[in-house]
């Protein structure tokens, strides 16, 4: 990889959580930061902070950064935005993890004008018009950075800001994740579940809560009913963190639908276990309306499988507009189920090659992105 030296780049990295939650955002927020800090190490006169508003301290990952770059403040929100304006009027460069965090570089860019400022945009926290004074705050930035060309365009009709002004920057796969296992199905797994190893066994990994039905898995069940006469050993994995009231919901619907061995609900597994829960999946699948990009699909293919995922968000960009994957319509039934019943026949067709994959979502295809982005802003 090609290494560009910036001189002079003192940056501070705004975050509202880095290690103290396992989402999407979260991620992102970690290999940034792994990112920056490496920047800051290939030259002289460059220096990283990293201010986390809901971390501790203790929370920090040494596997991404130092403890040294990192300041956790705990939910004190005072104390952050002091640390945040002192580090901000000091810095060429001041990356906001997220729009909430609007007002605090705002109120930068008022004590020190010079200060470029930089947002990563995710996805739906910026897909509905913002209210007029952050509009305005927002117009204050130099630079936005959508995961998505679905969020960059969703912002530019929604904000009518000039396309220079955005720079997509797609999320990546995580270094540090476990290596893919065996082509065989772990053993334990199967037990844990009650699988067979000649199952067909969909697997959906995602937050299960009752405020976000947009996962489409409610229409991966419906499509596993439709299937069962035709494939009587399909199994459909749900894994991720469920709140009590969803739990009752889906339990409803598999009692409806006589889904009781066809359908688990496995709750929250550790990261250790990611790449064991991959080798036991035949594919992938999560027709969402709402994603801003998907990391999960994008950790799907690294383990070698096919995806099925919604044409409607940022998730087309982590399938390559389908040359990763399959796409469909995440609100029409029969395309679901058919996207299914194409994949199981045709398994091979969609499973993408490892090093297409890494060609265009690994860490340090991500991390030079970022670098000549940051060349460009300083």
């Amino acid at each position: 990889m090609k290494i560009i030296q910036v001189h002079n780049l003192n940056t501070i990295f705004l975050t509202l959580r880095v290690f103290s939650a396992t989402g999407g955002i979260e991620k992102v927020c970690s290999l940034a930061g792994k990112a920056l800090h490496e920047f800051s190490t290939t030259s002289t006169n460059q220096n990283v902070k990293i201010l986390s508003l809901y971390d501790e301290p203790g929370d920090i990952n040494e596997l991404y950064f130092p403890a040294t770059i990192f300041a956790g403040f705990g939910k004190h929100r005072f104390k952050f935005l002091l640390a945040a304006l002192k580090e901000g009027r000091k810095s060429q460069t001041v990356i906001l993890s997220h729009v909430n965090l609007l007002l605090v570089g705002f109120m930068i860019r008022l004590i020190s004008p010079k200060t470029k400022l930089v947002l990563i945009a995710h996805g739906i926290e910026v897909w509905n018009k913002l209210p007029r004074w952050k509009k305005m705050m927002l117009n204050q930035f130099d630079k936005i950075l959508p995961v998505s060309e679905f969020t960059k365009n969703k912002m530019i009709d929604l904000y009518h800001f000039p396309e220079v002004k955005f720079a997509v920057i797609n999320n990546c796969i995580d270094p540090f994740l476990p290596l893919p296992l065996s082509a065989q199905k772990p053993v334990h797994l199967l037990k844990r579940y009650n699988f067979d190893f000649n199952d067909i066994i969909l697997l959906t990994l995602t937050r299960i809560a009752s405020k976000e039905r947009y996962k489409g898995y409610d229409q991966v069940m419906k499509a596993v009913h439709d299937l069962k006469a035709q494939y009587p050993t399909i199994k459909y994995l749900m894994v991720g963190k469920y709140d009590r009231q969803e739990k009752n919901r889906i339990d409803a619907i598999i009692d409806r639908l006589n889904l009781k061995n066809h359908i688990v609900l496995a709750g929250f597994i550790p990261d250790e276990e990611l790449a064991a829960h991959f080798s036991l999946a035949n594919l992938y699948i999560m027709p969402s309306r709402k994603e801003g990009f998907g990391i999960v699909f994008i950790e799907a293919m690294f383990y070698g499988k096919p995806v099925i995922a919604g044409n409607m968000d940022g998730s087309v960009d982590a399938l390559k507009n389908g040359a990763f994957g399959l796409l469909v319509n995440p609100t029409d039934q029969q395309q679901i189920t058919d996207g299914i019943r194409e994949v199981i026949l045709n398994k091979e067709k969609y499973i993408p090659k490892h090093e297409e994959v890494m060609a265009h979502f690994s860490y340090d295809v991500y991390k030079e992105k970022l670098w000549k982005i940051m060349e460009q802003i300083a």
